[in-house]
């Protein structure tokens, strides 16, 4: 059996490696049609060797053979479906860099504007910061090589690199008389998947953005902050925030979830061997200690963040708010190809909420459905397609749906499902919904 790595996502070599099974080969019926379909396999990969050969002696110019063999590698994946790809080795860095969280660089978050790096926002406590950069800087030159021509990847591939080494940064910054040189020793540098804040002193607020190795962490620090600031008897619940969460480790919706949980079945996953099916289950433990919970979804939570509202959802532990999540109801794997070859993402197994239920090209439906007033300058971009109008996607188990919603109000008073989740809290707006027990919250008064 090919061994697999433990990363599971929720997201070829030219030599390939074989299995050879020590088994007596079938007799009879069964052993010629498995000869038949083994000599028709064959004959498709002599003609593929055939064109292969055409193409690099006729083709108009010499073609780089690397890339004729990846591009079918990637033409065989892409049409298996939408979520199965074919990584090269720089991709598969950049992924595990994703996952992991963390990566040695400088602590900014930067866009591109007129062909220069602008920095969004030093991050607190890192390298930039303690630097002086600040937000609204523009960076010209990393090192000396002007940023003017670089793609925004390139440029912050190049901020990145090892710990303890340095940068110089030329920046602009308004109200100075002439560019700034900045020094800056890189650190490691954590992704914060997690942000939480408190809301009207008695609600705690939790955004969710991605699931990375460091989200479980910061959502139990985000609700010990939270509960450290608000006295039990004065904290009404809390209100998490899954919109427009692509998703990320199956491990971590997992956790995340257990987080809330005290019992049952999380989430499972069914591959083609029904032998691999996997269940995974809550340990005892609620952090939040049984107080309400909210959860924000729409069209753009994804994946594990539909996991996540799937198990709170099913175990009546939280009431769902906003429109009806993406639809990806399937894992990928990552399986590694060796030094040099990068990895296979490919697709093993749809998964199911904890009541048996498949989102794959569905979504999960809220509980209280709540839309958005969308400025006519969005509307555009307002509606996510979801998953049943990507191309080659697995179909569902019955009947399909399109997407919905994903617009967030960049203003919190204009954020119509958070408003709601925050009076349905205080018991100012009644809902049959919440608590989804069907029972009186046990709130403050």
């Amino acid at each position: 059996m090919m061994r697999k790595t433990s990363l599971v996502l929720l997201g070829a070599a030219t030599g390939a490696a074989l299995t050879v099974l020590a088994t007596q080969p079938p007799t009879g019926l069964l052993w010629s049609t498995a000869k038949a379909a083994s000599s028709d396999t064959y004959r498709q990969l002599n003609l593929f060797g055939d064109i292969f050969e055409r193409v690099r002696s006729h083709y108009v110019e010499k073609p780089d053979d690397s890339k004729l063999v990846e591009s079918a590698i990637n033409g065989m994946l892409s049409g298996l479906d939408p979520h199965s790809s074919y990584m090269d080795p720089k991709s598969f860095r950049d992924m595990q860099v994703q996952t992991r969280g963390e990566f040695g660089g400088l602590g900014i978050e930067v866009t591109m504007e007129d062909g220069l790096v602008k920095v969004v926002a030093p991050i607190d406590d890192t390298p930039a910061a303690k630097a002086g950069v600040r937000a609204n800087d523009v960076i010209t030159h990393l090192d000396g090589e002007a940023v003017q021509g670089m793609t925004l990847n390139q440029a912050v591939e190049k901020m990145r690199g090892p710990v303890n080494t340095k940068i110089n940064l030329k920046v602009m910054r308004k109200g100075a008389e002439k560019p700034l040189e900045i020094a800056i020793t890189r650190d490691i540098i954590r992704v914060r998947s997690v942000r939480s804040r408190i809301e009207g002193q008695d609600v705690g607020y939790i955004r969710v953005t991605q699931f990375n190795e460091q989200t479980t962490e910061g959502l139990k620090k985000a609700i010990g902050d939270i509960s450290a600031q608000i006295p039990a008897d004065k904290l009404r619940g809390f209100v998490i925030d899954l919109r427009n969460n692509p998703g990320g480790l199956l491990d971590q919706a997992i956790s995340v979830s257990d987080t809330f949980l005290d019992r049952g079945e999380i989430v499972s996953t069914r591959g083609r061997d029904p032998d691999e099916t996997q269940r995974f289950n809550a340990r005892p433990g609620d952090l939040t200690k049984g107080k309400p919970v909210i959860v924000l979804v729409n069209g753009g939570s994804a994946s594990a963040s539909e996991i996540v509202a799937g198990a709170l959802q099913d175990h009546k532990r939280a009431t769902l708010v906003g429109t009806r999540s993406f639809g990806k109801g399937s894992v990928q794997t990552i399986i590694p190809l060796g030094a040099g070859n990068g990895a296979l993402r490919l697709t093993t197994a749809r998964y199911y909420t904890p009541a048996g239920r498949s989102i794959q090209a569905k979504g999960i439906v809220p509980d209280i459905e709540v839309l958005q007033d969308v400025p006519d300058e969005v509307k555009s971009r307002a509606e996510m397609r979801g998953e049943s109008s990507l191309r080659g996607h697995l179909k569902a188990d019955g009947e399909e749906q399109a997407g919905s919603q994903s617009y967030v109000p960049p203003e919190a008073k204009d954020d119509k499902a958070l408003n709601l989740a925050l009076d349905l809290m205080r018991g100012t707006q009644v809902n049959a919904a919440f608590p989804p027990s069907g029972k009186a919250a046990s709130v403050p008064n």
